[in-house]
C-alpha cells in the first residue's frame, strides 16, 4: 500500500519496471526499463482499476524506456544497454499509430548511430530527441518533423561546440562528459540539459538552426549531472522561472559537494541570457551525509501550473516541492511505495500529472503507482 502524507494511493498496478509514463486521454503509456518488455499500454479511464490493453516487446541487449505520445502518434526510443550484444542492430525511434491504444500498429524504424536514441519530447509535429550522430562525441540536440509520421526528416540540429570533432572541433571535457540528455520546448525555445555540460537554452523559431541563447554551466563547482532544465508555465512573483533537476548518479569528480546529494534548483530566468540560480530544495535528512547512489533528485513533472510540482526521488518516492517562494522551497506532500519484490528499495523514476489531476509514479525497477493529492490546494 505505501505511505505518505497528502497523498491518497488511488491503484498499484504490478508492471514491469519503467524509465518514463505519460498520458494521453484515458490511456498511459509506459516505457520500460528490461527487455522483452518495451512498451505497455494501459487503460486508466477507470484509475481505480487500471488494466494493460497492449504491450510491445523489445529484443535482449536494447530497452525502449523512454516513450511519448500525440496526435494518435506513438514514438518510443531504442537504445543499447550496456554490457550486451543487442540481438539486433536497429537503434533510433520506433513510431506507431496508436488512433487505437489497445491495437498499436508500427509504421516506422528511424535508425540513428551509437548507442541510439535516449530522451526526447514530441509536440505532435516535431520530435526533439537526443541522439549519436558519426563524426560527434556524444549526443547532441537533432529536431526530427513527422509531419509524415512514416518518413521523419531532420530539420535541424545543435551541438556544443567541441563535440563535432569529424568538424576539426576538439572537445574541452573527457569522453562523451559534456552531452545532450533532456530537450524540452516551451514555444520557440528548446531547454536543454547537457549532463556535466550544465544546461542551455536554444531558440529554435528557425528550426534548421537552433541558436544559443545562454549556457548555465556550473560543473564544477557542483558534482552531479544535470538531468532536465523545465520551464515553470507561470509567472512567480513577476519573474520567469525554471526548475532544473540534478541526477543522483555518478559524480564527475567525487570531491566536488558530497555533502549535497542530487538536488532540485530554482533558477531565475527572468533575463533568459543570464539564468541566475538563487536556491535549491533537499531533503533535509540528506543534507550533509554521504548518500548512496540513486537515493536522491531525478525527474519532476515536465509541465508546471501551478505552485506544487510532484518530483521522482528516486530511493525517497514522490516528493511534493511547494514553489510559491522561489528562494526557500519546502516539500508540501510525499509518498513512499512499497519496496517492489525482489528489489533492496524503491526506484522511483518518472512522474505524470494527468488532466484530472492525478499522479502516476513509476518505480524502475516494478510497479506503477497512481495516487491523489488529498490536502492543500492541490497540484492544478
Amino acid at each position: 500500500m505505501g505511505r505518505g502524507s497528502g497523498i491518497r494511493e488511488v491503484a498499484w498496478i504490478d508492471i514491469a519496471g519503467g524509465g518514463q509514463v505519460v498520458l494521453d486521454g484515458n490511456y498511459a503509456y509506459v516505457g520500460h526499463m528490461q527487455p522483452p518488455h518495451g512498451t505497455s499500454i494501459l487503460d486508466v479511464s477507470d484509475p481505480a482499476h487500471p488494466r494493460v490493453v497492449a504491450s510491445i516487446d523489445i529484443p535482449p541487449g536494447l530497452h525502449s524506456h523512454k516513450v511519448r505520445v500525440a496526435s494518435d502518434v506513438m514514438v518510443a526510443n531504442r537504445e543499447r544497454t550496456r554490457g550486451e550484444k543487442p540481438a539486433d542492430d536497429f537503434v533510433g525511434l520506433r513510431i506507431f499509430d496508436v488512433s487505437r491504444p489497445g491495437n498499436p500498429r508500427d509504421i516506422c524504424h528511424w535508425q540513428c548511430a551509437g548507442m541510439g536514441v535516449h530522451r526526447f519530447t514530441f509536440d505532435g509535429r516535431y520530435a526533439y530527441i537526443s541522439t549519436e550522430q558519426e563524426g560527434y562525441v556524444g549526443t547532441i540536440v537533432m529536431i526530427l518533423d513527422l509531419k509524415d509520421p512514416t518518413r521523419p526528416e531532420e530539420v535541424g540540429r545543435w551541438w556544443m561546440e567541441g563535440q563535432w570533432t569529424a568538424g576539426g572541433e576538439t572537445p574541452s571535457w573527457k569522453a562523451k562528459n559534456h552531452r545532450c540528455h533532456h530537450p524540452i520546448r516551451r514555444g520557440d525555445r528548446l531547454y536543454v540539459s547537457y549532463w556535466y555540460g550544465g544546461g542551455v537554452i536554444l531558440v529554435i523559431s528557425g528550426m534548421s538552426k537552433p541558436k544559443l541563447v545562454s549556457h548555465l554551466a556550473w560543473s564544477p563547482p557542483f558534482g552531479w549531472p544535470t538531468h532536465s532544465l523545465v520551464p515553470i508555465d507561470v509567472p512567480i512573483a513577476g519573474h520567469r522561472w525554471m526548475l532544473v533537476a540534478d541526477e543522483h548518479v555518478q559524480p564527475l569528480d567525487p570531491k566536488l559537494s558530497p555533502e549535497l546529494p542530487a538536488a532540485l534548483w530554482m533558477v531565475n530566468i527572468t533575463d533568459e541570457t543570464r539564468p541566475v540560480p538563487v536556491g535549491c530544495f533537499q531533503l533535509p535528512e540528506l543534507v550533509g551525509i554521504e548518500t548512496p547512489l540513486m537515493t536522491t533528485c531525478h525527474q519532476p513533472v515536465e509541465t508546471i501550473v501551478g505552485n506544487e510540482v510532484p518530483a521522482a526521488w528516486f530511493a525517497n518516492g514522490l516528493r511534493v516541492i511547494d514553489i510559491a517562494n522561489p528562494l526557500s522551497m519546502k516539500q508540501a506532500a510525499w509518498w513512499m511505495p512499497d519496496v517492489p519484490a525482489g528489489a533492496q528499495r524503491v526506484c522511483s523514476n518518472d512522474v505524470f500529472v494527468d488532466h484530472r489531476g492525478l499522479i502516476y509514479l513509476i518505480d524502475r525497477n516494478r510497479g506503477l503507482s497512481i495516487l491523489e493529492r488529498v490536502q492543500g490546494r492541490g497540484i492544478r
